[in-house]
């Protein structure tokens, strides 16, 4: 009877084993690597308790640390990557709808949900803010989630996540023209070509959460929380690739930023019992 036992629980052992290595198996066939970034393996950072709802990342590459904004309050917090206990906030504005947040030269722009965009500037001991309309056009229908700073083209643009006019056929982007003080209409990204290339159903909505340049390749990075994808397009915005993200790692993934070697930083929304974090993946091709 020991004997049954002992080889009943060899025989479950080693079906739990071949089950775990079957299943790791399909997760590599299903969660592929880029040729820059090992999207497996990141670093994790957990992040404290205030930084729970962290959506929009901004690097810093003067002290190697994270500029970061909350979905709700108007709070701007600096993180120090390799020491989060010394995490600082400031405050700007008041309770929004806040999705992403870029620094220009020394100034931050902070996208609200609707499109404006929130100006905000340190002026020695003092924080001076200033608001940016994106305009009034079916503006309570229409949801932007991702702003991004072209370094190349000097251009500051604002992507939908859910507008109105798309219909679900493409997804808009406007760029801000500092001259006139307006947003206008800028490149859109075809969900069909993301379809084509993910083989997804026909129900497939995309839903992009964040984006940045990435400094090296000149490529547009944007990571879809809803959709749990990574996509790269040129800067026109023609796909050039779309992955699918590990929903065990990428829970939900709501910021995008780049160190100036290419490596790459993504945030996390806290999930469950779980902490948010910062995602650190090393740019594999990067000079030695």
């Amino acid at each position: 009877m020991l004997f049954f036992r002992k080889n009943l629980l060899l025989i479950i052992f080693i079906a739990a084993c071949l089950q775990m290595s079957c299943q790791n198996d399909t997760d590599k066939d299903k969660f592929q690597n880029t040729d820059m970034y090992d999207l497996a393996t990141p670093t994790i950072i957990n992040l404290p308790q205030e930084l729970d709802e962290i959506s929009g990342i901004a690097y810093y590459p003067k002290d190697t640390s994270v500029f970061a904004i909350i979905d709700e309050d108007g709070l701007l917090f600096k993180i120090p990557i390799m020491h989060t206990e010394n995490t600082r906030q400031w405050s700007f504005d008041h309770k929004r709808d806040y999705e992403d947040v870029i620094l220009k030269d020394s100034t931050f722009y902070v996208l609200v949900s609707n499109g404006d965009l929130i100006k905000v500037d340190f002026i020695n001991d003092s924080i001076v803010t200033g608001k940016i309309e994106f305009g009034e056009t079916s503006k309570k229908v229409n949801e932007f989630e991702t702003l991004y700073f072209d370094d190349s083209e000097k251009k500051m643009v604002v992507m939908c996540k859910s507008c109105e006019d798309d219909n679900k056929k493409k997804v808009s982007s406007f760029v801000y023209n500092d001259s006139s003080g307006n947003f206008t209409s800028y490149i859109s990204l075809d969900p069909a070509a993301v379809v084509k290339k993910i083989e997804e159903d026909g129900k497939f909505v995309l839903k992009p959460s964040a984006g940045a340049i990435n400094p090296v390749t000149k490529d547009l990075y944007i990571v879809c929380s809803v959709n749990k994808l990574l996509l790269i397009t040129d800067r026109e915005g023609n796909l050039k690739n779309a992955y699918r993200l590990n929903p065990k790692i990428y829970k939900q993934p709501e910021g995008i930023t780049f160190t100036p070697a290419g490596d790459m930083i993504i945030s996390n929304e806290i999930s469950l019992q779980d902490h948010a974090t910062l995602l650190i993946l090393k740019n594999k091709k990067k000079a030695k």
